[in-house]
């Protein structure tokens, strides 16, 4: 039988179901991630398991996101993470070192192997020929636990690559252009697998840009084939032996194809706030720019950072545009730094950062109140970036560059001739030995944890009904960056639900928590692609928390809806979309759990307002664990022979 490469990685790892699409499919995980703020929750969940060591082929503990230790909660954290790493067999990555994402590119993602991490962007593994893909913390911390990943078999899309980028087109463009193609919710069920004659013109680091922003089509994941290239990557940081050749055969059926000729392209920025309002850079000439900021699991790659630096080499940057620097790694910084390469970021007048996520999940480098702000990440959500009232625009690093120099957006026409794409060098330098490996009997260590890391919470399964109040009606779009925001202050608070519970939905609408906290049970009202973004569950956790038994949406995000079943909140979709206006908040629904079936219909009742009808597109094991109230306590029932 022909496969594409999507299929022969799942045929190798299948333990249950059939690949059609649409049907459930369990797969075995080779690999999985974690990093510091979704990890704690993550590391406490597998603990909860009674599970002596990790039962993956690797698993890696990343400190990346709250580097920023303020008090003493994410220092704990981080000491909580290295000691449950060393204790249960996992690799730890201290705060410093990288970004997961590129540092797993770098060091560990094999072609063929199938990753899950508590990241949305872990799909970046894509660009090296890995299955890679985001999750919620309690779906990677089963995967550890040696249990398979269930997901529905994904449609998968070929993107047939014609042509070779020019002028100043670069990777993120190609996925800039997708996305305006498509829009955020284009991709949800599918894998985009990447192919044709414009592959072989991308390196790995390349590709990895296009695949890590995959997420934001809200995608299963999106990968390349592994070739030639792939080789010549993995054999520059000294992994040739983990590569293998991974293509599609020749007469590979898809679901559907997408043509992209790269010669084509220019250079394209998303406005705000959402990745895929899409309009060339020439649209926007003129535009002032307040901030400017390079960076992210994007666009951090040596490749970029050189790219970056040889153009402020000649240039300073506009006095009145301040602008970051995040290098994705220290692998990557020892390049720079060998070649002569931060001296002209320096000299310019950019600020260089930590090698971690920072300003991309408002972990400071927030720009000015109402400030436009210029970043090369991959999101761009109202307040995301910590200020509400900014403005956010997403572009490739040299698109940044020359408009950190010229204090402003430009036509690219103006900006003179483009630079090649620089090639690693010949003797990358390995930063291998700043991982923390784990000894090989971890059952002396003692995990130390903080104050602030709390006991999990035992949610209460589902009786034959529930009658719950309407605690919110959300509009299109809403992210996972509006349930729970991101930032400083709260995200320190990962490892205490109650706590950070207190910040629910607390930049859509500031009384929220106290109408939860008023009532028994709630529902929340929402309208297209509720729960899109970042894969953190405590979008769902901490809602449940607050007792949210419901989510009742016109459609919903894939790993967000994995989150609600993992916490036991029943997910719906509304059969008619038109009845949402029916809901009212404040108002009573009553819901006949009971007479739910998997991938059935069943008739809600509004208080003083009749009946409307809604569906879900469970599995009867999703079903279950709803209904048992969430899936540590299936898995509790199970072990127990009660379930």
């Amino acid at each position: 039988m022909s496969m594409n490469v999507t299929q022969k990685i799942i045929a190798a790892h299948l333990v249950s179901g059939e690949m059609v699409a649409g049907g459930e499919i369990g797969l075995r995980i080779d690999q999985t991630l974690t990093q510091d703020a979704t990890g704690t929750m993550a590391y406490l969940q597998f603990e909860a398991m009674g599970v002596d060591r990790v039962r993956t082929d690797l698993s890696v503990s990343y400190v990346d996101h709250n580097t920023l230790q303020m008090g003493f909660r994410n220092s704990d954290d981080h000491r909580f993470l290295r000691t449950v790493a060393q204790k249960y067999g996992v690799v730890f990555s201290p705060p410093g070192t990288g970004i997961c994402h590129q540092l797993h590119l770098e060091n560990f993602a094999k072609p063929g192997a199938t990753l899950v991490g508590s990241d949305s962007h872990t799909p970046t593994a894509g660009g090296i020929g890995s299955l890679a893909m985001g999750a919620g913390g309690l779906s990677v911390a089963l995967a550890m636990a040696g249990e398979p990943y269930f997901i529905a078999m994904p449609k998968v899309i070929k993107v047939q690559l014609e042509g070779k980028l020019t002028g100043w087109a670069s990777a993120k463009d190609v996925i800039l252009h997708l996305l305006g193609l498509l829009t955020v919710k284009g991709g949800v069920g599918k894998v985009f697998e990447y192919a044709g004659p414009g592959v072989a013109t991308l390196s790995v680091p390349e590709r990895a840009v296009i695949t890590n922003m995959g997420a934001e089509l809200g995608a299963t994941t999106s990968l390349f084939p592994s070739d030639d290239k792939t080789r010549q990557f993995l054999a520059a940081m000294g992994r040739e032996a983990d590569w293998k050749e991974l293509v599609a055969d020749a007469d590979a059926a898809y679901d559907d194809v997408i043509v992209i000729d790269l010669s084509k392209l220019e250079p394209l920025a998303a406005q705000p706030h959402m990745p895929d309002r899409v309009v060339s850079v020439r649209e926007l000439a003129g535009k002032k720019v307040d901030q400017v900021a390079i960076g992210s699991c994007t666009n951090s790659s040596y490749a970029d950072m050189k790219s970056v630096a040889g153009l402020f080499g000649a240039a300073k940057v506009s006095p009145e545009t301040d602008t970051l620097i995040s290098p994705g790694s220290k692998q990557v910084l020892k390049m720079l730094a060998r070649e002569g390469l931060v001296e002209p970021l320096l000299d310019a007048g950019a600020r260089l950062l930590e090698c971690s996520c920072g300003p991309c999940i408002g972990m400071g480098g927030s720009p000015v109140s109402a400030g436009v702000s210029v970043r090369t990440f991959n999101r761009n959500f109202e307040g995301r970036s910590g200020t509400k009232d900014a403005d956010v625009y997403l572009v490739s690093p040299l698109t940044a560059a020359m408009v950190a120099i010229r204090g402003e957006f430009t036509d690219p026409a103006t900006w003179g001739e483009a630079p090649a794409v620089p090639e690693l060098p010949a003797d990358v330098p390995s930063i291998r030995d700043l991982f923390i490996f784990p000894p090989a009997d971890g059952s002396g260590v003692e995990v130390l944890r903080g104050p602030n890391i709390v006991p999990l919470e035992k949610f209460d399964g589902f009786g034959d009904s529930v009658t719950a109040q309407v605690l919110l009606k959300a509009g299109d779009d809403i992210t996972t960056d509006h349930i729970m925001p991101a930032g400083a202050q709260i995200t320190a608070l990962r490892s205490n639900v109650p706590a950070i519970s207190e910040h629910v939905f607390s930049r859509v609408d500031e009384g929220f928590v106290a109408r939860a906290k008023a009532c028994d049970n709630g529902i929340i009202v929402a309208g297209e692609n509720y729960g899109q973004g970042s894969s953190r569950e405590h979008a769902a956790l901490a809602p449940r928390h607050l007792g949210v038994r419901a989510v009742i949406a016109k459609s919903l995000a894939r790993i967000h809806r994995a989150n609600l079943v993992n916490f036991g909140i029943l997910p719906l979709i509304l059969e008619d979309k038109a009845d949402y206006d029916r809901f009212a908040l404040g108002g009573k629904v009553t819901v006949p759990v009971a007479a739910v079936t998997a991938g059935g219909s069943v008739e809600i009742t509004l208080e003083g307002a009749g009946s409307v009808a809604v569906k879900n597109d469970l599995t009867q094991k999703e079903l279950d664990i709803i209904r048992a109230g969430g899936l540590l306590n299936y898995v509790r029932l199970s072990k127990t022979g009660a379930a």
